[in-house]
């Protein structure tokens, strides 16, 4: 089983940049999809971004789309967010998870592992 541990998270400025990062741990990350969610304050889990296992495909949600960045590294067994122009509804938990494929990440079936989640705050 894959273990996730996501970091970078902080208290940021409105239109601010901010790049979380989750490290995988237990089994290489080779062969899975990974992607990205965050979670505000009474409300649902949000998908955000998915990568495929080779990094060749993306695919993000309309709310973050050409501002947030998915990429990742299999040497390392990491998984990036590159979040630019951040906004004060950005603000949650945010977690990462790997899956099997990418319509494992973005859909609700299917199995996922999870990280613990990093808080950002974005002030305005």
């Amino acid at each position: 089983q894959v273990h996730l541990v996501e970091s970078g998270g902080g208290l940021v400025q409105a239109g601010d940049p901010l790049t979380l990062s989750c490290v995988a741990s237990g089994e290489s990350i080779n062969r899975y999809a990974l992607g990205w969610f965050r979670q505000a304050p009474g409300k649902e889990r949000e998908f955000l971004a998915a990568i495929n296992w080779s990094g060749t495909n993306t695919y993000y949600a309309d709310s973050v789309k050409g501002r947030f960045t998915i990429s990742r590294d299999n040497a390392k067994n990491m998984v990036y967010l590159q979040m630019d122009s951040l906004k004060p509804e950005d603000t949650g938990v945010y977690f990462c998870v790997s899956g099997i494929t990418l319509a494992a990440i973005v859909g609700s079936s299917g199995s996922k592992s999870w990280g613990q989640g990093t808080q950002v705050t974005v002030s305005s």
